[in-house]
């Protein structure tokens, strides 16, 4: 490569390129402080390079195709930084002895144990570790997200109590449409014998049992199949289940391809989607409505033969969109290829894989662990089993022999641990939440099913007017909450309110402190609000304030400038629910026509829009401004006087997110609207990250009438704010069919 010349150089970029062999030149270099290899196809880096390298500071070596790191990569005394992150190392022993290391990303690898001398306190300078990805056993993932001092205490913890304990769980979420037996097939796995689940029995939301065997626990999660339930499983789903899949075979019709969609592959995309290496059991019930055991062979073999084709399909599909980057400038696609690459490499899973997750875990945590039933026995724990982190870490410390000082870091990696698996509910990253426990999720649960429920209409026209009175409300009011809801989406939050205390009371005895706690005030939101807008289940109203002329003006990406979802909420007010929306009719009467002038991007997802995510991003994007308006699967956004229109679409099987603005009147007013789409293309971004089985790529149609060519972005998703505007230098841009356009109506442009 004709590097050992530059023998002087300080920081050297060789980023996004095709390197297969670690330049063997680099050893000349000296005075190197900063190596970026990241994007690259390196498989293997030769011993005797890095002792050479005494002033690297920063090294990125991630996203290569590392399976082993080099003996001596510890003599690279000087190295602060160090990202190693999707790779495929199953060791970094050889980090062990880096002196002044302070920050490691190791995430997406291979790792299933990690040296506990790397975070020796005698001599670890490490601040900042990241490895989730991993199918880390020791520690397990749960402590490597309380940090480097979690860590630290982790090691301790074993290296004081020998007798490690190892945990088998099994969390096993039981999915499928409605009425499709998977309250059946639950219930007469957990009793060992075939139960008859009736009708007027079958599932709201969630149902949580537990079944042991065999030194293995199972949590069996029983979700609804209705959509409005299915819509809030993100609150409740964690990764790496099983997902045991229900058919009801009885309906299966091999003929109608409408029925493997809905049955089956509604299901299987979605759950690639959101947990892309997940384990799935397909399970056929109600075989014994089918006319013999013929025709339940004829269709298990139907299923498995569409399902393996439409699994093909997609593969194919995701090839032949690399293969279309792969023939531009590629160093110019890198982000896009590599998420792709990442979605190639997950193969859908059938039965036969192992089901376990095991975690290596302390003597002690299993103590502080049997702790926790043993206070619900003793009932020290509340009934509804909702406690203050502290409460709880002070009424287990009289039931262990752990110090206080270990067993509030023992107590929050167990804590992390008993969610993932499903055992209890702990929102460590909900500021408002984050000192609540909730040891029975199905209380929570029940909770969530009051406001989120196929039959809500139902159940506001049952509210009596002794409950009204409580509320302060009139019978009339009553009308005009089914109202809001039917036609505008919108749940009053004094509606909401009277439904929460009903069920709460119904479950628990006379405790008006939980009841606010639960449902909220006229002043302020309860847990169950907090919680649904948290997780973007609805959009609250906004207590309305003067526009301010000294206000910064939005620049995406800078953190100055605080969205209205910051501003202060109206407990009193209502939310917009977007999955009861049923047409867009004040959406198009606002927007008007299309015009051939607008600005228009479109923004791909591949393989497709998973269910529920328009729902998610029109509450992220009507957060960013107070003024919008919204429909079924559209809606529209106002900036001043700018409008910025926001659908989903689909055309020749591709799906996509349409963001259309009208064409500004001077050319100054372009960068402004340019902010208004970069805005929502930043929602839409930091979204699609919470379905890791999803990629996106973005175009922009050429603007001619009748042309299908179209412009496609480079990598932007990691571009500064003060880059957004130099992603085409040219003023002027042509499409293949020949059509020359200014650039700023194509891609964002400055002045």
């Amino acid at each position: 490569m004709g590097l050992s010349k530059f023998i002087n150089l300080t920081e050297l970029n060789l980023s996004r390129n095709k390197i297969v062999e670690f330049p063997l030149e680099i050893h000349h270099m000296h005075k190197l402080e900063t190596l970026l290899l990241n994007q690259n196809n390196i498989r293997s880096i030769p011993d005797g390079i890095f002792p050479h390298l005494r002033a690297l500071k920063f090294l990125k070596l991630s996203t290569n195709r590392l399976a082993k790191l080099p003996s001596d990569i510890n003599q690279c005394s000087s190295v602060i930084y160090l990202d190693l992150c999707k790779n495929f190392l199953q060791d970094i022993q050889p980090l062990v002895g880096l002196p002044k290391l302070k920050e490691l990303l190791v995430e997406k690898n291979q790792l299933s144990e990690l040296p506990s001398q790397l975070f020796s306190k005698d001599s670890c300078e490490l601040t900042v570790f990241q490895a989730t990805g991993n199918p880390l056993r020791c520690p397990p993932e749960e402590v490597c997200a309380g940090g480097v001092t979690d860590i630290q205490s982790y090691f301790i913890q074993m290296e004081e109590n020998p007798n490690t304990h190892t945990a088998w769980t099994v969390k096993a979420m039981f999915l499928g449409s409605s009425m499709a037996g998977k309250s059946t097939l639950c219930c007469s796995l957990r009793e060992g014998k075939p139960v008859v689940v009736a009708v007027k029995d079958r599932t709201e939301g969630i149902e949580i049992s537990q079944l042991y065997t065999k030194g293995v626990r199972f949590l069996l999660w029983d979700f609804a199949g209705q959509e409005e339930y299915y819509l809030t499983h993100h609150v409740f789903i964690t990764p790496r289940a099983l997902v045991i899949l229900t058919i009801d075979l009885a309906s299966y019709s091999t003929e109608d391809p409408q029925s493997f969609k809905e049955q089956l592959w509604f299901w299987i995309n979605n759950i690639q989607l959101r947990a892309p290496d997940a384990l799935v059991m397909l399970v056929g019930t109600h075989c014994d409505q089918c006319r013999d055991l013929d025709e339940v062979m004829e269709k298990k073999t139907d299923i498995e033969e569409k399902v393996k084709a439409a699994l093909e399909n997609r593969e194919m599909v995701l090839k032949q969109q690399k293969k279309n980057l792969e023939d531009k400038d590629s160093c110019l696609y890198m982000d896009q290829m590599d998420e792709l690459d990442c979605l190639l490499d997950c193969k859908f899973k059938s039965e036969t894989a192992c089901l376990c997750s095991e975690s290596i875990l302390p003597k002690s945590y299993e103590e502080v662990e049997q702790a926790i039933p043993k206070l619900i026995t003793l009932e020290e724990i509340p009934k509804h089993g909702i406690i203050q982190f502290e409460e709880m870490e002070n009424l287990i410390s009289n039931h262990v022999t752990q110090s206080r000082e270990h067993l509030n870091s023992i107590l929050s990696v167990l804590l992390r641990y008993l969610h993932r698996i499903g055992v209890i509910i702990w929102y460590e990253d909900i500021s408002a939440l984050s000192d609540r426990v909730f040891i029975q999720p199905s209380f929570l649960i029940s909770m969530f099913k009051t406001t989120v429920r196929h039959d809500l209409e139902q159940q506001l026209e049952g509210i009596s007017r002794d409950l009204l009175m409580q509320e302060g409300a009139l019978v009339k009011q009553k009308f005009t909450w089914l109202d809001d809801l039917r036609c505008r989406g919108i749940l009053h939050n004094a509606a909401m309110r009277i439904l929460l205390r009903r069920e709460v009371e119904k479950l628990v005895d006379e405790d008006d402190d939980l009841v606010r706690e639960i449902v909220g005030t006229k002043q302020e939101e309860g847990i169950v609000l907090t919680l649904l807008q948290y997780f973007e289940v609805c959009l609250p109203t906004l207590v309305r304030s003067p526009m301010n002329p000294e206000a910064a003006e939005f620049i995406p990406g800078q953190k100055m400038w605080e969205s209205v979802g910051e501003a202060k909420r109206d407990p009193n007010g209502a939310c917009l629910f977007p999955m009861y929306l049923k047409n867009n009719l004040t959406v198009c009467h606002k927007w008007g026509e299309d015009r051939q002038g607008d600005i228009t991007v479109h923004v791909y997802f591949l393989p497709e829009i998973p269910h529920g995510f328009f729902h998610r991003m029109i509450i992220k994007t009507c957060s960013l401004y107070p003024t919008h308006w919204v429909g079924k699967d559209q809606c529209l956004l106002c900036c001043g006087n700018r409008l910025a229109l926001v659908r989903q679409r689909s055309k020749d099987g591709d799906s996509f997110i349409e963001i259309r603005c009208r064409r500004p009147e001077t050319n100054e007013d372009f960068q402004q609207v340019w902010d208004l789409i970069l805005a929502v293309m930043s929602k839409l971004f930091v979204l699609s990250k919470q379905w890791p089985g999803l990629t996106q790529q973005v175009h922009t149609p050429c603007p001619e009438r009748g042309c299908p060519h179209y412009f496609t972005w480079k990598d932007w998703q990691e571009l500064h704010s003060t880059d957004f505007y130099s992603l085409v230098k040219e003023e002027k841009i042509v499409c293949q069919g020949g059509h020359t356009r200014k650039t700023a109506l194509i891609f964002p442009r400055g002045k």
